[in-house]
């Protein structure tokens, strides 16, 4: 049997993964109003069979504005409620794998163009563009439109707003939420001293740049049932001087996991056009480390994590609890399947495809569907 660290189960607040290999939020920019469509049941239902342990939808907004571009899925009405359903429906019909969703709001960096397309911002008043918003009026990118500055009223509305969606995502049966706060996105433009420039009580201080973030986490945690988990996917630096650095990371993960978290995904960048960013294999395991030896909760590691001798030494050494893949999956969406005939151990896969191994591999597929895949 196996000794391989990357395919032990792990418990994640009450919910237990069968291994530690889980697929990120990737988005795929082909919603319709915020609806997703026939892609995410074929993009979905495609990882759903990866043998991965968790699979994470995409950076679902919880207002309209908070998408990053008008191709966005968006939990925040009835109508993006049902399609989400929908989708979640027949990814279940095939596959026990748990799912999780990302929540979120793009202050600053929402009304965009398709990544294909250019991905540039859309100004207000232009097809697909609308006003953004962020705790400032400074924009992401010189020449891009300024964001308004979210008063209190506007901030009580988006902490609500991240509620009622992580209530919708109960209703519609998801095993777990992440919040998102990195990647420049409203939570994270709200933590960075480059982003928040605030002089009010949620601005200047770490303890008040992280304020409204963990009221929002509060918010969350309260919405969703306490027995699932509440998870928050972070970027551990900003790659730029006089920014976001990964001891307020660190103390921000810390009161996180007084407040009831499951778990911290570690990220970088995404805040600042003008991030150095050393992209390397395995770049942000540091990052995660520092984490991971602060808190008692899970740690997720991501970034250029490709070869199967890498992920295990990540979970193996401690460096992280569990590696998420993104990119990667996307071109191999075998990848756990691979990972466990190289350390010799076990994924599960639809019966429809235990064909694809040669007879003497069959042991690489465990068929227990409970275990989930």
């Amino acid at each position: 049997m196996s000794r391989a660290k990357l395919f032990e189960p792990l418990t994640v607040g009450s919910l237990t993964l069968a291994n530690r290999i889980v697929i990120a939020p990737m988005c795929q920019y082909s919603a319709v109003d915020g609806c997703m469509t026939d892609w995410h049941v074929i993009h979905l239902g495609h990882l759903a069979q990866s043998g991965a342990a968790l699979l994470t939808i995409e950076a679902t907004a919880v207002l309209p504005e908070g998408r990053i571009s008008y191709g966005d899925v968006g939990l925040y009405d009835d109508d993006t409620e049902a399609a989400m359903g929908k989708v979640i429906e027949s990814v279940r019909k095939w596959s026990s794998i748990p799912i999780a969703v990302q929540l979120a709001h793009a202050g600053r960096k929402a009304s965009t163009e398709l990544p294909w397309k250019g991905g540039r911002q859309i100004a207000p008043g232009q097809p697909n563009g609308w006003q953004t918003l962020a705790p400032s009026p400074r924009a992401f990118a010189s020449g891009e439109n300024s964001p308004v500055a979210l008063d209190r009223a506007g901030m009580e509305r988006v902490r609500d707003a991240f509620a009622d969606a992580a209530r919708r995502a109960a209703r519609l049966g998801l095993n777990a939420v992440q919040i998102h706060a990195a990647h420049g996105y409203l939570l994270h433009q709200f933590l960075s001293p480059l982003s928040n420039r605030r002089e009010d009580e949620y601005g200047g201080s770490l303890e008040n740049r992280m304020r409204f973030p963990l009221e929002v986490f509060d918010a969350v945690r309260a919405a969703f049932p306490p027995e699932r988990p509440v998870t928050v996917r972070v970027s551990g630096t900003d790659w730029v001087e006089g920014g976001w650095t990964i001891e307020e990371t660190v103390a921000f993960a810390q009161a996180l996991e007084a407040r009831g978290c499951s778990a911290i995904h570690v990220s970088s960048g995404g805040l600042d056009p003008t991030q150095a960013i050393p992209v390397g294999p395995s770049y942000q395991v540091p990052l995660a480390r520092a984490v991971k030896q602060a808190v008692g909760i899970p740690v997720v590691a991501v970034g250029l994590i490709t070869d199967f001798e890498q992920a295990e030494a990540i979970v193996g050494t401690g460096d992280a609890d569990m590696i998420a893949l993104a990119r990667a999956i996307l071109y191999d969406p075998r990848w756990p399947w691979h990972a466990a005939a190289h350390l010799g151990a076990s994924v599960h896969a639809p019966d429809q495809y235990l064909r694809s191994q040669p007879r003497q591999f069959r042991s690489l597929f465990d068929q227990d569907p409970k275990l989930g895949g």
